[in-house]
């Protein structure tokens, strides 16, 4: 599919799409994709691990999941993640058991990065439901706001061409050499070149979040894109 996508819309729809599909992943390797029946009343009984998460009626308030799904995604976080938190380096390896065939190193750096929005160095169990909540269940202007915060690498409120290219080419890195056809290397930059100038409106070097936000909505591709996995959960 990805491949498909790649061939035919471009790296900027694609990056899009593999935002999502990566958390898709995530949530495959916690074994959480289809919910067990098992009793699950004393999962957020945490007097063995490190991390307290908040109480489930607030993350059920602040998020799109029911108690029983936050339970269950509790469940599979826990069983991976024992002290309660995730570090940069687990969320590198949990990567790279995907995409072995490439070096997802760089895109889990800025995927983790987006995911630890209080830039403590580590990913909790409510940073991780809170970003999880947005990609699947999200309306469209909060997926594509937290998509903008993922390419705007040093959270100044803008993106640059740079930052735009750095994203594609993690991208590239990841997953690109098994596409079919095989991308050249120019390729990111050459995608990056007419995406950023179609986005950067007044053409200031510089891609705000309206910019960002009108013009993914004007995309066909990239609305569709973000329809991809509303139900996987």
């Amino acid at each position: 599919m990805l491949s498909a996508i790649w061939e035919t819309e471009g790296l900027q729809t694609v990056g899009i799409v593999v935002l999502v599909f990566a958390s898709i992943k995530l949530l495959h390797l916690l074994g959480l994709i289809s919910f067990s029946e098992d009793s699950v009343e004393d999962e957020l009984e945490l007097s063995a691990v490190r991390h307290r998460p908040e109480g489930l009626e607030q993350l059920e308030a602040q998020t799109r999941f029911s108690r029983k799904e936050l339970q269950i995604l509790y469940r599979g976080f826990k069983n991976e993640c024992p002290s309660g938190v995730v570090n940069e380096e687990t969320f590198k390896d949990i990567y790279s058991q995907f995409f072995p065939q490439g070096d997802a190193s760089t895109y889990a750096h800025f995927l983790f990065n987006a995911f630890d929005t209080d830039h403590n160095g580590s990913v909790s169990f409510e940073d991780f439901v809170m970003g999880l909540s947005i990609l699947l269940r999200g309306t469209i202007q909060e997926k594509l706001n937290w998509a903008f915060n993922l390419y705007d690498i040093n959270k100044d409120g803008y993106i640059t061409k740079e930052e735009m290219l750095d994203i594609m080419k993690a991208i590239y890195d990841m997953m690109g050499k098994c596409t079919y056809p095989v991308l050249k290397e120019e390729t990111p930059r050459q995608h990056v070149e007419v995406f950023f100038q179609k986005m950067d409106k007044n053409k200031d070097g510089v891609v705000t979040i309206d910019e960002f936000i009108d013009c993914c909505q004007n995309d066909e591709n990239i609305m569709r894109s973000m329809h991809l996995f509303e139900n996987v959960l």
